[in-house]
């Protein structure tokens, strides 16, 4: 399995046949969120720039990316600090004909819009799929989890033996990828491998980090899950 440090980091070069779940800066033999989200000295941190943060002030966004401490697993603070303002969850001018609840996903941009009707949609940051990882098209929610299990693939098994563990399941927790809430995407009745997750991560935000899934903010994704109903149409666009 090839490795290469970047920094203090090291890199390892993860099984792409996993859809949605990043490649990793790991510790040698770690197997965690981090093992699938880019964790380089290449993902530098973002300083905020004066007191404002994309519509909202330095200590409202403190306060809405605060920890979470009544989930199952208390979620941590956002380090604002690690995200680009442009990036912090806001309402915004957005024009569309679909239908209210609508999600669309703009790679492109980073970012995915919930559509609120008279012409206004609730805009996240997102991280998306890498180069070469990048899909578009419609699709629905087809199920919803809170803190899911996550299973690898037999192909990523016999490729890294250090998957083998959790062959029956990786255990919820923040150290699994998939994080605190999961949304499945489907088409025509089938599951296709890629989800909305959410992520502790916001050095992520506004990269091309994954295999093909949406990451949100672990804030932002709980803002949005109990608005969205399984048959919510999905939308991602050409990046």
């Amino acid at each position: 399995m090839p490795q290469q440090a970047i920094g203090k980091f090291w890199v390892m070069i993860m099984d792409d046949s996993i859809a949605g779940v990043s490649d990793t800066a790991v510790r040698p033999g770690a197997l965690t969120r981090r093992s699938f989200l880019v964790g380089s000295a290449a993902v530098a941190a973002l300083a905020l720039a004066g007191c404002s943060t994309g519509g909202m002030s330095f200590a409202e966004a403190e306060r809405v990316y605060g920890p979470l401490p009544n989930e199952r697993f208390p979620v941590p603070a956002v380090n604002v600090n690690k995200i680009d303002p442009k990036y912090l969850r806001r309402t915004v001018r957005y024009a569309s004909t679909e239908a209210v609840g609508t999600i669309i996903v703009d790679p492109k941009h980073y970012y995915v819009y919930r559509i609120e009707g008279d012409g206004n949609a609730t805009r996240y940051g997102a991280n998306v799929g890498r180069a070469g990882f990048l899909w578009s098209g419609d699709a629905y929610i087809g199920r919803k989890a809170e803190w899911p299990v996550w299973t690898p693939p037999r192909e990523m098994i016999l490729r890294q033996p250090e998957a083998a563990p959790y062959a029956n399941g990786m255990a919820p927790g923040l150290d699994n990828p998939l994080g605190a809430r999961t949304l499945y995407l489907y088409q025509n009745g089938k599951y296709t491998l890629y989800t909305i997750y959410s992520t502790i991560m916001p050095e992520t935000i506004g990269r091309g980090v994954s295999s093909g899934c949406v990451g949100l903010l672990t804030q932002d994704m709980l803002d949005r899950y109990e608005k969205t109903p399984v048959d919510t149409k999905v939308i991602v666009l050409k990046a």
